[in-house]
């Protein structure tokens, strides 16, 4: 195969996260990264969940994660809740609003694709992944932070989530 269909497919696949994260935001009027939250507070007891466990789900800094509930609170899709018990420590959790929203939106391509992974063979993935360690090497960006969340902006700037 020559290098340049690879590259192509490589833009074909960056392309369509693009295109994925523009739609998303302009047919719901949120982000990739907020859609994600809202899926793991849904996910999680009782529809809820601390700052703390959301920001080790989606592999993100404390700012970021501050800036996705801020937004979504003034949307209505989550509330902050004292803790029972411990009014110090403030609960995120999921509203009806947020429900709604998560069931209209489609599934993302993340998930379309973790999906498949999870049924593909052991030898599939290791060869997938062998491949993909030589692109990252060849491309000299093994030590650029990535969170599992696929956005079209690479890695999520707080104005992004």
């Amino acid at each position: 195969m020559d290098y340049k269909n690879i590259i192509i497919k490589i833009r074909r696949i960056v392309r369509s996260i693009n295109l994925e994260s523009k739609k998303i935001q302009k047919d719901y009027g949120v982000s990739i990264p907020q859609i994600l939250c809202l899926e793991y507070l849904k996910n999680s007891p009782n529809y809820q969940a601390t700052q703390k466990n959301i920001r080790d789900h989606l592999k993100l800094n404390s700012s970021t994660v501050t800036g996705i509930i801020d937004r979504l609170e003034k949307k209505g899709m989550l509330a902050r809740l004292p803790k029972t018990g411990d009014r110090r420590t403030t609960v995120i959790a999921l509203t009806s609003g947020g429900d709604t929203l998560l069931k209209e939106t489609p599934d993302l391509l993340q998930q379309r694709l973790a999906v498949k992974l999870k049924t593909a063979s052991a030898d599939d993935l290791l060869a997938i992944g062998e491949v993909l360690d030589k692109l990252v090497n060849m491309l000299e960006i093994a030590d650029i932070d990535a969170s599992p969340v696929l956005t079209s902006a690479g890695i999520i700037k707080e104005e992004d989530s």
